[in-house]
């Protein structure tokens, strides 16, 4: 079975936001494998365990995405690309194409990735990508079960649970639930620093910075508002009730 598993590096999620000159700064900043997608990689690690085959892994970014590549060769994948460029500037759009473009020219049995990422928090690039390639797919799933070329899957709907079978091959995105994700052991460091690791730009791929252009654009960024210290409300209940309307319309600006 060969399995693909597409990740993102974002932010340590314990890091703190800062914002300068419109963008989020990076210095001195903890990367890490976004959280979703270390679901995505358990899974595929796990489906290698019943069924055998291959893991790749596979991420767009900045050259320092190799190290969240490194650390799903060190959980146990068996290879890794990274496709890095600096003409790759572009936006969810964009970025599933770059992918279709790789994964078209190989034989994918499944291919998992997180439900989103922690920091756009956009979750298009996975279903995007399903559809340049014209697969099935599920997303947010919670569980998962491959029998003779058929997924079973349970996958989150809002607080409910929908079953659904989908015909191999197919794409899968991981919610919270779905398992718990290992932790690179100290052999798995050593052994990943063997794996084939390959990097590869947009001409390998022949695609030119036209194809890849942003269907949108970010016009501002900013953090939320900073949070007012509390308020208790004093006399009768009728005036309580009374000074709360009142807030909520004069200050608040919800009613």
């Amino acid at each position: 079975m060969n399995i693909f598993v597409i990740l993102k590096q974002t932010f340590d999620t314990e890091e703190k936001i800062v914002i300068q000159n419109g963008e989020v700064s990076e210095d001195g900043v903890k990367f890490v494998i976004n959280p979703y997608d270390e679901y995505a990689v358990e899974e595929a690690l796990r489906l290698k365990e019943q069924h055998g085959g291959q893991v790749t892994v596979i991420s767009v970014g900045p050259p320092r995405t190799a190290e969240a590549l490194r650390t799903a060769l060190a959980m146990g994948a068996d290879e890794a690309v990274l496709i890095a460029n600096d003409r790759i500037q572009t936006d969810e759009y964009g970025i599933s194409v770059v992918l279709a473009a790789y994964l078209s020219k190989v034989s994918a049995d499944v291919i998992l990735g997180g439900n989103f990422s922690v920091d756009h928090g956009a979750g298009q690039v996975a279903v995007r990508l399903a559809r340049l390639l014209q697969l099935p797919h599920a997303s947010s799933i919670t569980k998962l079960d491959i029998t003779n070329g058929t997924a079973l899957v349970l996958r989150d709907a809002e607080g409910d649970t929908e079953t659904i079978e989908v015909a191999l091959p197919a794409l899968f995105t991981a919610q919270q639930g779905l398992n718990e994700p290992r932790y690179p052991s100290l052999p798995g460091i050593m052994k990943a620093k063997k794996k084939p690791f390959r990097q590869l730009g947009l001409d390998e791929l022949g695609l030119s910075e036209g194809d890849i252009a942003s269907r949108t654009e970010r016009t501002a960024l900013s953090l939320p508002p900073q949070r007012n210290a509390g308020q208790i409300l004093q006399g009768e209940l009728k005036e309580q009730v009374a000074e709360l309307v009142s807030k909520l319309r004069t200050e608040a600006k919800v009613i």
